[in-house]
Formats: C-alpha cells, structure tokens, sequence
C-alpha cells in the first residue's frame, strides 16, 4: 500500500490543448496520452504530489468530481503505478544503502526511475538490485575497461574481472584502467587498483587467466554464490564468444558481449530461454547477407580480419558504455529488455542504428532442446 503516491518528477504530467493529459516523457519515447473529457484524470494527477495519503488523494478528486466513486480514483491511481509513472515518497530509505552510497547514487537513481516503467512503489530499490549483483568480466581491455568503470562507478555490488594479459603501450590510445606506469603490469592488477580507488564500496576481485576453451568458463561460472551476470569483452580466442554462449546456457547465466570491428560497434543481449540465442542470431546474420562473392572468393574478404583490431578511445568507449547499459539493464531490468538481440551504430552512418533481430531457430545446435523461460526481471 502506498504511503503518500506521487508521480515521479521526471514524468511530471501536462496538459495538451485539446485536454489530454500527457505524463511519462512523451518526447523520451517513455510516455503516455490520456483522454480526459472530464478533467477528473488531470485532479488526480495533481492531487498525486506526494503530500496526501490515498485517501486524502480520492477525497480531493471526488470533490471535484461527484459522478466518481472511491474504486474508480484508485483503480486509476493503481493503473498509474503499474504503468511506471507513480512512486511512494513515503518509502523509507533502505538501511541496506548507506548515507555515502545515497549520496553517491543520488543521480544515477532519478535516471532509473525515469526509464523504469515497473509498478515499483520504491525508486531505490533498483539501486539495490545493482549493489546486490555479482558480475562476471572477461577482458578489461579497451571495451571491457569502460564496462568495469561504468559497472563500478554505478554501484554493483561485486565486480569480479578476468584477464591473461600484461599492459603495453599500445593499450592506451583506448583501455582507460591504465597509465603509463602501468606498462608491463598484469592488466587485472592494475585494473584492480583503479576500480578500487573509483568506489570502495564495491567489491572489486579478479585473477590473471586465459579463457582456453568451454571448461574454463564452466570452471568460472561454478563458483558460489553463483554470478548474475557474464559480460564478455575479450574478442580472443575467437572462438569465446560460441564458448560462452554454451556455458551460459548450460549454467542459466545471463550475459552480453560488446565489440568493435573497425566503426562498427554493437553489443548481444542473451537470456538463456528468452529469445535467440548468440548462435540462433549469428546463423540469422549468416542467411540474410547478400555478400555477391565470385567464384573462388572466401567470405573473410568482406571485412578483413587484421593482427590487431583497429580501435581508438571512441570506438572503445562507445561498445564499453553500450555494453554496460546492456548489462545494467539485463541487472535490474531498467529499461526492460527483451533479450535475443544485438544493437549498436556504425561510426559511418551514425544517423542508422543497428538492430538485428532474429527468432530461435528450432534447429539451432546450442539452444533447441533448451524450455523457454519467462520474462525478464
């Protein structure tokens, strides 16, 4: 029950000037129109203002509005909370946040609220979801090291990071964890110490290791309590990403990957049971090309793969800050998603995101025999 609703600030209602009312952000993609021949819709709104407990709000419209009842003001008021668009101002804060960490949040959390259209009485507790996650980081490279300070700085609660490599100076036209007094240092080592000095509220762990093939991340996965999350930001061996897909859906665990590949950068959302999986989606990408080889012509030819991945600091921190939104999102499921897909933009046609959607394939060999699952938290 709520204590004293109020539409969250960042959906503050108006009005049109045919009398709808407009709350949510429409501009934002967020929003709705509501139809209010009477006007009675835009009382509630007001009276909705975190002042008033849910009587006090029914009794300000019904004396606006006798051709009302009491049912029909909270069925509307509950409408609104389910649609996302009403929080409780009389919640209490949670004792599990410190003053700090509260202080810290304090503007990550309106952002939430604002893309959260969950019936969720509390604005904090999706900040709670985050610090009781535990995260699972291949690679603190250039992609992978936006991830980790995005994923840190945001305040999940535990951060674990695994890499094999040391830094070299070629590293840090893009991987933004390291200095120059870095060079030569185990990358999770250095990694650590950064990420450690951005919050020490989180728990931030990790361990110098190659991913050689599906055991390893079986191994990595079978720890307890068990990972939330796997975000995969290594693009070696090539073979990780089909590696990881397995295990994940073997282990049930939730993950994405992100990438460049000279301007193009995207980012694969993947619940296992819930859509396609990283294999259903590249067989789909594999049928739909239109490559018009000639006779003899390897398909590799089409996008060359080079000794080292083209990359700068934007290309870098743009699949780092995609990835991290995906895997922020897939956390506490702000905005929700629904999984099986991959998004990102290419650098040369920034005004055309990508979006590749594919159904599962009933005869994909990774995930056929796999029950659906329901939704997304």
């Amino acid at each position: 029950m709520l204590i004293r609703p109020r539409i969250k600030p960042e959906h503050r209602p108006y009005r049109t000037v045919d009398g709808h009312v407009r709350i949510g952000s429409v501009i934002h993609g967020i929003g709705a129109e509501i139809l209010d021949p009477q006007g009675w819709v835009w009382t509630l709104v007001q009276a909705a203002d975190g002042s008033r407990a849910p009587d006090a709000v029914v009794a300000e419209v019904l004396g606006r509005h006798e051709e009302l009842t009491s049912d029909d003001v909270l069925q509307a008021l509950a409408d609104l909370l389910e649609a996302g668009f009403v929080e409780d101002a009389g919640a209490p804060l949670p004792a599990e946040l410190s003053k700090r960490e509260r202080t810290r949040y304090s503007r990550g959390v309106p952002l939430l609220r604002w893309m959260d259209l969950g019936p969720r009485a509390d604005s904090w507790e999706v900040q709670l979801r985050l610090k009781r996650a535990r995260v699972l980081l291949l690679g603190v490279g250039g992609t992978g090291g936006h991830v980790a300070q995005s994923l840190v700085a945001s305040g999940v609660g535990h951060l674990h990071c695994v890499d094999p490599d040391t830094v070299e100076l070629s590293n840090l036209n893009r991987q933004p964890l390291f200095r120059e007094n870095d060079i030569g240092r185990p990358k999770v080592e250095a990694a650590l110490d950064t990420l450690r000095a951005l919050n020490s509220d989180v728990a931030v762990t990790g361990e110098r290791r190659a991913v050689g093939g599906p055991d390893d991340l079986a191994a990595l996965l079978a720890g307890e309590p068990a990972y939330d999350l796997l975000v995969l930001a290594a693009d070696s061996p090539p073979e990780i990403r089909r590696w990881t897909n397995r295990a994940c859906l073997d282990s049930g665990t939730p993950w994405a990957d992100g990438g460049y590949r000279g301007p193009l950068v995207t980012v694969g959302v993947h619940v296992p049971g819930q859509g396609a999986c990283w294999e259903c989606l590249r067989a789909g990408e594999a049928e739909r090309r239109d490559l018009r080889l000639g006779p003899g012509q390897d398909e590799e030819v089409t996008s060359p793969r080079m000794p080292w991945n083209p990359a700068n600091a934007v290309t870098a921190g743009l699949s780092g800050g995609l990835l991290a939104h995906a895997a922020l999102a897939l956390l506490t499921g702000v905005p929700a998603l629904e999984p099986g897909f991959r998004f990102g933009l290419n650098l040369m046609l920034p005004g055309d995101p990508v979006m590749v959607r594919f159904p599962r394939r009933a005869d994909c060999p990774a995930c056929a025999d796999l029950p659906a699952a329901g939704p997304a938290r």
